[in-house]
């Protein structure tokens, strides 16, 4: 099973090396990092580098497709037409398209999410909104058909998880969990604006929009 993992700069590592970690595991699995042309990617901390291994020309039919998003990058990718060409003409063969966080936004600007139900990071949610998706606010994972969108950053991991327990059962998901010890247990419970102050909410709000304008 061949899975495509969309790379860009400016992208959030962890939305795709999350769901690496574990979708690398599955039986048969062949793990690609895509984009218009091979060579390094920067992300959104301008220090972490990740590896475009395959190009979009050589990626004409993968089985699933992860658009990752970014503090810094999600709109230069969702004006990046070789990006959206690739997007447009691979999932009708997908089996899964998926997206973690911002990067529903980029399955959005290429027409994929008109009247679906789909979720993104918080801040972005009227956002995917206004592109015409059905926001979905306080689910971490949506599918509709075989699309199936991740809210932000952190629940990519989930999403892999569940893709796995979808493709191969239960079993091998635990089984997938259980190898990266991945058993959450945070020390704070602010993980969702339904759980905090309006007093950090607010500060967070005002930190994501500053990233977002020092990359215009």
């Amino acid at each position: 099973m061949q899975i495509a993992f969309v790379v860009y700069p400016g992208m959030t590592a962890l939305d795709a090396i999350g769901p690496y970690e574990l979708l690398r595991s599955m039986p048969e699995a062949e793990v690609r990092f895509v984009a218009a042309g091979t060579g390094p990617i920067v992300t959104d901390s301008g220090v972490l580098v990740l590896h475009a291994s395959h190009s979009f020309e050589e990626t004409p039919t993968p089985d699933i497709v992860l658009v990752p998003g970014g503090s810094t990058g999600t709109l230069g990718a969702m004006n990046d037409q070789a990006l959206l060409d690739w997007l447009r003409a691979v999932h009708p063969t997908t089996k899964w398209t998926t997206s973690v966080c911002s990067g529903a936004l980029i399955l959005a600007a290429a027409g994929l999410l008109k009247d679906v139900p789909a979720t993104t990071h918080w801040i972005c949610q009227d956002v995917l909104g206004s592109m015409g998706a059905v926001p979905q606010r306080d689910k971490r994972i949506v599918r509709s058909g075989k699309i199936a969108t991740a809210a932000g950053v952190s629940a990519g991991i989930d999403l892999a998880l569940w893709l796995i327990g979808e493709i191969h059962g239960p079993e091998q998901a635990e089984l997938s969990q259980l190898v990266i010890e991945y058993d959450p247990q945070p020390p704070y419970d602010a993980g969702h604006p339904s759980k905090v102050t309006p007093e950090l909410l607010a500060s967070a709000k005002e930190h994501l929009m500053a990233e977002a304008q020092a990359a215009v």
